[in-house]
């Protein structure tokens, strides 16, 4: 009898011990998968998503292919509280189109010709609402990329107030920003661009855009 009894109290022990333990796996694998959805989440509020039409009368244009000056016109559209459009080339460039050691490349044949003017794929979808535009850019061979040309001809910047900014790999902004001032006319209110690195903050921007009135 006492035996029986002893084996009746292990095997009740055992329920318990195996019941305790499945319930506490369930709750550990339920706080992991809360933490991952929560780091997943994160990045997507690190920085502002592309818009257009957000309600701002400010707009950062900007044309990127490596990255660079698109992290730039994000801290800029984040200090300035602007709408952000990236322009998107008809005939996206590759890797081997942006070797500055190749003459033949077609970033370099673009740059040689001053009349080229590649074609964009989107565009601004109002871009009348706007009274500040700003323009972010790369340098490529001492001057903004042809592609900068075509969109700046492809609108009325009449009574705007416009801007460059630019990242470069070792050029100065140079007189790129005179130049794409003369394309948008003697109508738009044009304030001297600036080179800035791609990861000058939405602060410093801010306080620079402060300097040249285009932020109160």
């Amino acid at each position: 009898m006492k035996k029986i009894f002893c084996m009746a109290v292990s095997l009740l022990m055992l329920f318990v011990f195996t019941a305790c333990g499945s319930s506490a796996g369930t709750s550990g694998s339920d706080k992991p998968a809360a933490e991952k959805k929560a780091v997943s989440a994160a990045p997507a509020s690190a920085a502002p998503a592309e818009k257009q039409d957000g309600g701002s009368r400010i707009l950062v244009v900007y044309f990127s292919c490596t990255g660079n000056t698109k992290a730039l016109a994000e801290h800029a559209a984040q200090a300035l509280h602007a709408d952000l459009f990236a322009i998107q080339p008809e005939e996206p460039y590759t890797s081997s189109d942006l070797n500055y050691n190749d003459e033949s490349t077609r970033a370099t044949v673009e740059q040689k010709d001053a009349g080229v003017r590649p074609k964009i794929k989107n565009s601004v979808e109002n871009m009348a609402k706007y009274d500040k535009i700003v323009l972010a850019y790369p340098i490529w061979w001492g001057q903004a990329p042809r592609i900068m040309d075509t969109f700046v001809e492809s609108y009325d910047f009449s009574g705007k107030t416009m801007t460059a900014i630019c990242t470069s790999g070792g050029s100065e902004l140079g007189s790129s920003d005179a130049a794409l001032a003369e394309l948008a006319g003697k109508s738009a209110k044009w304030k001297e661009g600036r080179q800035f690195t791609a990861g000058t903050s939405a602060e410093e921007l801010g306080k620079w855009f402060k300097q040249i009135g285009l932020l109160e």
